[in-house]
């Protein structure tokens, strides 16, 4: 009989493996002869097993102290207030609500509350709690659409975890710089080198935040390095010249319309037409006006349209793309283009004195009304113009804005867009009031949040129609969700009364009531949620 090894020198003999061979095997089947045979066999074995355990654990070879990082920023904004700290907790730990459609409870959606909550914080100007910005940076990477808002309530300590941890790293590339320090423009010599020597997250952000400072100085330093740049960054680069865009960068603009990539051929058209006064924007409009006239020949005015027949090198080289999609015919797709880039000033003169409103309202012959508006739709949008964006729209309680028509959903919501605030919600509101909700989704996110108290009230009043009318409510759960989300807090009282179950009638679908009554007592709850996280966050 052999004895169990018990020198550290003998354990170290034993393979790990072999342990594990035998211990799975039995010592009745497998008695190597380093274990004492018959019943003490498995005891030994246990004791090998322990004691190769603790060594295996205990045997790394501690590696040389690194330098210890540097301390983070300080961050000079005050603390939240101590009921806000822990509601914060409840946000980012807590998450009851499905999110989706269907029966969801009548329990707020926590998570579905952050956005507002962190855009709260940081317009009064609060530091996050050190202790909670791992969770915080856990969200932020787990929801794009909370990044912004969640770095910069998280601030500089963010930055300095995010260059410790690599599941942070998006804090990093979310920031201008990869969340180095910017030179600024006076610092010349460093301005110089970040461009030549930095990498292309770092020469991007350098473009950006000098564009937003001194347009003409990062016009400047682009054309230093424009010809030899790679074709994919010369459009990053010249797609930074939306902010600021000026005449002045008319001449840069010009010469990137021969440049080698379709690509930045075509955004250097697209930014030149929305310069009214630039040679491309002339062009486009001598084009477009050789396509669209009035034809006072018949009774009634008409606008008559004759399609270009050819898309010559020209139109090539001012951004029109010649080869039209699958389904389209070359003919429309060209006139569309077209007048889309022509300034929208040019048509009062082209038709005859005439006002955004009455060229819209004129008739259109052969079936080309719908290619025309959408291509003024599309110039509206790029040349931001709100007059041409109201005739367009048209009233909200006018028959054709509430089906398929010439303007279609998606159109509106984009012409919305160039309309201010409160006129943006007013018309909304007003389409509600004539349409219902059905096809208001797309244009109830175009509206500022909170929603203004007659929007508010449109909406209340729609999905109190549809609840008498005995609809299922997940029909209108997009828009539940919206409600908790968008409503004014106050709103909460006037929606008492919509959390009981209506009675049944015939035409009422089966359980709707209870489903209504269950949705409206959710958003009931989640707006006084959203009024107490108000009230924390202003405590002092």
């Amino acid at each position: 009989m052999s004895a169990a090894p018990t020198s550290p020198d003998a354990l170290s003999a034993v393979p790990w493996e072999e342990l594990v061979t035998v211990a799975l095997l039995g010592t009745d089947r497998r008695t190597p002869p380093w274990l004492p045979t018959g019943r003490k066999a498995p005891t030994a074995l246990l004791d090998l097993a322990a004691v190769e355990t603790v060594r295996r654990r205990a045997g790394l070879n501690p590696a040389p102290a690194g330098p210890r990082p540097a301390p983070a920023a300080a961050d000079p904004r005050p603390p939240l207030p101590p009921a806000a700290t822990r509601r914060l907790a409840m946000l980012l730990s807590d998450r009851p609500g499905t999110g989706g459609g269907g029966r969801r409870g009548t329990a707020p959606d926590l998570m579905e509350l952050l956005p507002q909550w962190l855009s709260l914080a940081n317009e009064l100007g609060f530091a996050a709690p050190p202790h909670m910005l791992p969770a915080l940076l856990d969200a932020a990477r787990g929801r794009t659409d909370l990044r912004p808002a969640a770095l910069a309530f998280a601030g500089p300590r963010a930055l300095w975890l995010a260059r410790l941890n690599p599941d942070w790293r998006f804090a990093l590339r979310s920031v201008p710089g990869g969340g180095s320090e910017l030179p600024f423009p006076e610092e010349t010599d460093r301005v110089q080198r970040l461009w030549q020597e930095g990498l292309f997250a770092e020469r991007v952000a350098l473009l950006a935040a000098l564009r937003s400072r001194q347009p003409a100085l990062a016009r400047a330093l682009l054309a230093t390095t424009w010809t030899t740049e790679r074709a994919e960054d010369r459009l990053m680069f010249l797609d930074s010249l939306r902010t600021g865009l000026e005449a002045a960068d008319e001449s840069f603009l010009e010469e990137a319309l021969s440049d080698r990539s379709r690509n930045v051929r075509a955004t250097a058209a697209e930014l030149l037409s929305a310069l009214p006064d630039s040679a491309l924007a002339g062009r486009m409009a001598t084009r477009a006006a050789a396509c669209v006239a009035v034809d006072r020949t018949q009774g009634e005015p008409t606008i008559v349209v004759e399609a270009p027949h050819e898309c010559d090198p020209d139109m090539e080289r001012d951004g029109v793309v010649p080869k039209p999609p699958a389904g389209r015919g070359e003919r429309s797709w060209w006139l569309g283009q077209l007048v889309e880039a022509a300034p929208l000033g040019s048509w009062t003169a082209r038709l005859g004195g005439r006002t955004p409103e009455e060229i819209v309202a004129l008739p259109v012959a052969d079936d080309w009304q719908g290619e025309l508006h959408a291509a003024w739709c599309r110039a509206a949008v790029r040349q931001g113009d709100p007059r041409w964006a109201r005739a367009l729209l048209g009233p909200p309680s006018a028959p054709e804005a509430g089906g398929p028509g010439a303007v279609s959903l998606a159109e509106r919501a984009k012409l919305l867009s160039t309309l201010g605030p409160e006129e943006r919600a007013e018309w909304v509101a007003g389409f509600i009031a004539t349409h219902g909700l059905s096809e208001a989704f797309q244009l109830l996110g175009v509206c500022a949040v909170p929603w203004s108290a007659a929007l508010g009230r449109s909406v209340v009043d729609a999905l109190d129609i549809a609840r008498d009318a005995g609809s299922y409510p997940w029909s209108f759960s997009g828009v539940m969700g919206l409600a908790e989300r968008c409503l004014d807090p106050a709103e909460a009282s006037r929606l008492e009364a919509l959390t009981a179950i209506p009675d049944e009638t015939e035409d009422t679908s089966p359980g709707a009531g209870g489903y209504w009554a269950e949705a409206f007592q959710r958003l009931t709850t989640t707006l006084r949620l959203r009024a107490t996280m108000q009230e924390e966050l202003r405590e002092r």
